[in-house]
């Protein structure tokens, strides 16, 4: 089965934008292969806001003409053929999504989307890319909700002070015990 994969940019303190939905915070690192990152992946989920902040970037837009999964409860339907807005039900979706074939599906944002999917048990890993920065308030990478352990995969420390962190969700096993594999 795929993995949804919670992959953010966070400040040390753990948002994901400042208070007005910025991110000129977020160090440019031209070691990273977003070009092969972006290849893991053949489906997008996030939620209204991100995708409103990826559609005013227009032709610079990453994501477009990728497959889109939009958790709203104000846009109507698009025309966009890649695009499904989801209102309600989002759980399904995304479970639906990841029985299908395909490549790895970035969880792209935001927070409170992120917290809905690992409180229904759907988020496989966490891949965090911690800026050398503390905002001190914004948008949190998870607000408050249910304890989620996790399995340290992997560090990766850069020379622009952006330390990469992988965690693989536990997932507790019939007899009890986590496991530390997603």
């Amino acid at each position: 089965m795929r993995k949804l994969r919670y992959n953010v940019a966070t400040s040390l303190d753990g948002f994901i934008a400042a208070e007005d939905g910025g991110y000129d915070w977020i160090v440019e690192d031209p070691t990273i292969d977003f070009g092969a990152l972006f290849e893991q992946f053949d489906a997008f989920v996030m939620g209204r806001k991100t995708y409103e902040t990826l559609q005013a970037q227009g032709e610079q837009n990453p994501l477009q003409g990728r497959r889109l999964v939009v958790a709203t409860r104000t846009l109507a339907a698009t025309s966009e053929p890649d695009t499904l807005f989801v209102g309600e039900g989002i759980e399904t979706a995304v479970a639906d999504l990841k029985r299908e074939p395909g490549k790895d599906i970035w969880l792209f944002g935001g927070g409170e989307l992120a917290r809905c999917l690992f409180d229904a048990g759907l988020v496989d890993t966490v891949e965090l890319a911690v800026m050398p920065v503390l905002l001190g308030a914004g948008r949190p990478a998870l607000p408050a909700g249910g304890r989620v352990p996790l399995a340290l995969e992997s560090t990766l420390p850069r020379d622009s002070g952006i330390v990469q962190l992988s965690y693989a969700v536990r997932r507790e096993s019939a007899g009890g015990s986590l496991s530390g594999e997603a």
